[in-house]
């Protein structure tokens, strides 16, 4: 089991508030993904060793491959899965629903909020994220939603938030 001070959570944007979309090899996005790595690479000089993704299409999951790549450098690293509900990926294309499926399959741990979607179900989620962590990565375009949210609340809560400008 992992301490919270050598926990860090991330929150970001999902493809439909990226400037990019689901384009992937965009430029921008790729300069994202390389930021990531690094920044990860520098969290992990840290001491950070445990990281939590709330596993939602777009940066969560930019996030937890970049986190398996560091793992493959750094075998103490794990990655865990902090799922809202089982039904997340419901309505997500086939292909998102295969790379969820494949992230979650290489995930050291899963910690499930709640069986069925309810309101604010993602909101616990991000809490849960926030409250095991001394350290929020962020992917942030400026835009009020959930990433704003969730890092007023990391504020609020004294944790430190390292923000990734999109």
């Amino acid at each position: 089991m992992y301490s919270r001070e050598e926990s860090c959570c991330f929150t970001g944007h999902r493809p439909n508030r990226l400037p990019w979309g689901d384009w992937e090899n965009d430029p921008r996005c790729l300069e994202l993904k390389y930021e990531l790595a690094m920044n990860l690479e520098q969290l992990y000089i840290r001491g950070y060793r445990h990281f939590i993704c709330g596993m939602a299409i777009g940066c969560d999951m930019y996030f937890a491959e970049a986190v398996l790549e560091l793992r493959e450098i750094h075998p103490e690293v794990s990655l865990e899965a902090a799922i809202p509900c089982s039904s997340q990926a419901e309505g997500w294309s086939p292909e998102q629903q295969q790379r969820y499926s494949r992230l979650l399959s290489l995930c050291d741990s899963r910690h499930l909020m709640q069986d069925k979607y309810s309101p604010g179900c993602m909101q616990r989620r991000n809490k849960y994220m926030v409250d095991c962590s001394s350290l929020l990565l962020a992917c942030f375009a400026g835009i009020p939603g959930g990433t704003m949210n969730t890092i007023l609340y990391a504020r609020r809560s004294g944790v430190e938030t390292l923000i990734i400008s999109i």
